[in-house]
């Protein structure tokens, strides 16, 4: 029996492996095991903690469809959380596939991530062309929209929209996440700016569909939004499973939000992908 917990960040949420006394190889099968919500434990993402000679500790996760992403805010701040308690600190850093992540105490329940720097160029989101990531026509099925990409160390494709409540997020959101121009596939926001320090958004993840919050979109969709001078360096985002804050500094992205741990437990993954 192998010893996880079950954590989210605002509703999305994760199923965490620490494998830095045991090793674990996660596979993709395994991982679509573990995450489906009929027969597995069910998750957004499986997270591992692993060993680092960077940082406090290693982060890597895998989507609900088993593919291997770089990035994810709000694991950040439910591993953080695990790591600080367990140093006896305020602070940790993570090793992701996207770089090294900041971790600090906000108060309050609260996590603060430094999510560095939000990167602009094509190549590095990256787009399958050169196009101006501020804004350009992306065509969907016949139909033209204007959209902003961003990378988090992972890419994002940001839609400002009237309403992101009634955006087609479930229809359009797949569409776009498996694009041509986008040879990684993509996460995709839809945002509503309703004044310079207030967004909402919704999210279509890339490997894990509509998901209640993405940490990664959150901080993405407040660099695109002042990017196009809509918004000031503080901004609250409303997300479906409540609210996130990203303060712009210094090319920096800092997200601060909730991290909550549901429940601790065991599983036989050999019994669960037979």
């Amino acid at each position: 029996m192998i010893a996880f917990l079950k954590m989210h960040g605002l509703g999305n949420d994760f199923v965490v492996f620490d494998a830095r006394k045991q090793g674990l190889g996660l596979d993709a099968a395994t991982a679509r095991a573990i995450a489906d919500r009929r027969r597995g434990i069910g998750c957004d993402q499986v997270i591992v903690i692993a060993r680092s000679e960077q940082a406090d500790a290693a982060m890597r996760i895998r989507n609900a469809d088993g593919g291997e992403v770089e990035s994810c805010g709000n694991a950040a701040r439910c591993v953080g959380r695990l790591l600080m308690q367990e140093l006896d600190r305020s602070a940790a850093t993570l090793e992701t596939l996207g770089g090294i992540v900041a971790c600090s105490d906000a108060g309050g329940g609260l996590v603060t991530v430094d999510m560095g720097t939000p990167r602009v160029l094509w190549n590095e989101i990256p787009l399958a062309r050169p196009a101006d990531t501020n804004r350009f026509g992306l065509n969907v099925d016949g139909q033209s929209y204007q959209v902003a990409a961003v990378s988090m160390g992972n890419p994002h494709c940001v839609l400002f929209v009237d309403n992101a409540d009634t955006a087609p997020v479930a229809t359009l959101g797949p569409r776009i996440e498996a694009h041509p121009m986008f040879p990684n596939r993509t996460n995709v926001e839809f945002v509503t700016v309703h004044d310079r320090g207030h967004l909402r958004m919704r999210v279509w993840e890339r490997g894990a569909g509509i998901t209640m919050a993405c940490g990664t979109g959150a901080c993405a969709s407040a660099a695109a939004a002042h990017r196009r001078r809509l918004t000031n360096d503080k901004v609250e985002i409303e997300l479906d499973g409540g609210m996130l804050f990203v303060e712009l500094r210094d090319n920096h992205a800092l997200m601060t939000g909730p991290a909550a741990l549901s429940f601790r437990g065991e599983i036989d993954l050999a019994d669960l992908i037979q």
